[in-house]
């Protein structure tokens, strides 16, 4: 058996390689240890699936395991998204929530997700424990099947998915979207997403993209980022649709695109978000962003009075931020944002008609809206590229990062330099940074600039830096 090892959010594998039955019961034995610890006795979880291969089969699987473990169990009895889990998981007062899913990774993969009792992600000391609990576990012992598990009342099955759309129905207002006649196309990307908008707010008012179920997923990670969402930018425009959303696989992370058939990135959304919540609605709260997220989000904070605070790459990290404290918008630059009053998880559903909301709300359009943020906060524009590179070179650009850092970045003097998590190097009017993946043997290269030229000229520096530097073991 390979070392399993949980990344920024659960443990992912290639399917069939390292993503195997045997390796998912060690997996669910040692997380079943967790939760009975946690509980002083027998325990609960929330189990569900997302549309990837086998999805059912594994999660059946690993409810015997919980079950047989003296965990009970709550099955969903189909695919349900992510943050559908989480919410389940406070609402029933499960010890945990575990969802079978690869997120937005390629559709070879499937994983493990690890949600806390509050209902968001474990946090980095929770995943640490149970990754512990891996070692000297010892054989399996004999399991009963798992229609006698149920029939003993150790796993019950219920419709998650449905709860979790009555659930968006009750905090979002759908009716006014409804009303103003506004429509919508939604890219499930094969997703777990499938039929929620439509639900919501009517099949007329739907444009619906990639809502069946292949696993293949043609080929493509189900990641809701503009090179991957050309069909669900041509349909917003050929459709006349207000507003295009797109979901990753398990639907926690959001892409949207205006009705122009522009892409609006998470940097943008977030800004959104801040703006609509603290002048629209009221409210107020800290903002938190990973450290590859915009500077627009400190500049809104200066102008609101409001703190902000930034985490290492990873949800997990702005999920305990949101429990410990007061949290009014909370968010990555890969798509995952939670906002005050939901639930503290990202859950794209529930943000993308959270901006469909203010849009109807704020009498505007998406384009407009984001106008609107670059006049009063200034331009912010972003970039990036994710480098699929060799192990040494990798290691040997991170070592070179690390001990001699960079006194100029295309030209233009290091005003400043950061670590919270990669390499981050400020120069005027923006910053490059550099960071490993930590769920795939990638090296991501970020940038903020002025321009979007300005932005990608960055990068373009930086994946040049990458390719010649020396692999050296």
């Amino acid at each position: 058996m390979s070392t399993i090892k949980f990344g920024t959010d659960g443990w992912r594998a290639v399917i069939a390689q390292d993503y195997t039955f045997d390796n998912l019961t060690t997996v669910a034995r040692a997380t079943a240890a967790w939760v009975q610890a946690q509980d002083e006795g027998d325990g609960s979880v929330v189990i569900a699936y997302d549309t990837r291969f086998q999805g059912h089969a594994f999660a059946r699987h690993v409810a015997r395991v919980f079950a047989s473990s003296g965990v009970r169990v709550r099955l969903a009895d189909g695919f349900a998204t992510t943050p559908a889990v989480s919410w389940a998981t406070a609402e029933y007062g499960a010890t945990a929530g575990i969802v079978i899913t690869a997120s937005h990774n390629p559709p070879q993969y499937n994983g493990f997700k690890v949600k806390a009792s509050f209902g968001g992600p474990a946090t980095p000391d929770m995943i640490a424990d149970v990754e512990a609990r891996m070692d000297g576990l010892g054989a399996a012992p004999e399991m009963p099947g798992v229609d006698a598990l149920t029939a003993d009342g150790q796993i019950e099955t219920f419709d998650l998915q449905s709860g979790y759309v009555d659930l968006l129905r009750q905090r979002l207002d759908v009716e006014s979207i409804k009303e103003a006649g506004t429509r919508v196309a939604y890219d499930a990307m094969y997703g777990a997403g499938q039929g929620v908008v439509t639900d919501l707010l009517g099949r007329p008012r739907v444009v619906e993209l990639h809502h069946e179920l292949n696993p293949g997923m043609h080929g493509r990670a189900p990641e809701p980022i503009e090179r991957n969402l050309g069909e669900l930018l041509k349909a917003v425009v050929d459709d006349h649709c207000a507003i295009g959303l797109a979901t990753d696989g398990d639907a926690d992370r959001i892409g949207l695109v205006d009705e122009e058939g522009q892409f609006v990135d998470s940097h943008k959304i977030l800004a959104l978000l801040v703006k609509y919540l603290y002048e629209e609605k009221g409210l107020r709260g800290d903002i938190v962003k990973t450290f590859s997220t915009t500077d627009m989000l400190d500049r809104m904070g200066e102008a609101y009075g409001l703190p902000v605070q930034t985490t290492p790459i990873g949800f997990k990290y702005i999920a305990s931020k949101i429990v410990e404290g007061d949290v009014l918008v909370g968010g990555e630059e890969s798509g995952g944002m939670a906002v005050k009053g939901h639930i503290p998880e990202r859950d794209g559903l529930y943000i993308g008609l959270t901006v469909a909301e203010m849009m109807v709300k704020r009498e505007r359009s998406l384009s407009g809206l984001v106008r609107e943020l670059m006049e009063e906060f200034g331009p912010h524009y972003q970039s990036r590229t994710d480098l699929h590179t060799t192990e040494a070179r990798k290691q040997a650009v991170l070592r070179e990062l690390s001990q001699d850092g960079l006194s100029e970045v295309d030209g233009q003097p290091v005003t400043e330099t950061e670590a919270l998590d990669g390499f981050k190097f400020r120069v005027e009017g923006g910053w490059l940074l550099f960071r490993a993946s930590g769920t795939e043997p990638v090296l991501r290269v970020y940038s903020e600039a002025a321009s979007q030229e300005a932005a990608d000229a960055l990068v373009a520096w930086g994946v040049s830096m990458v390719e010649g530097a020396p692999a050296a073991a």
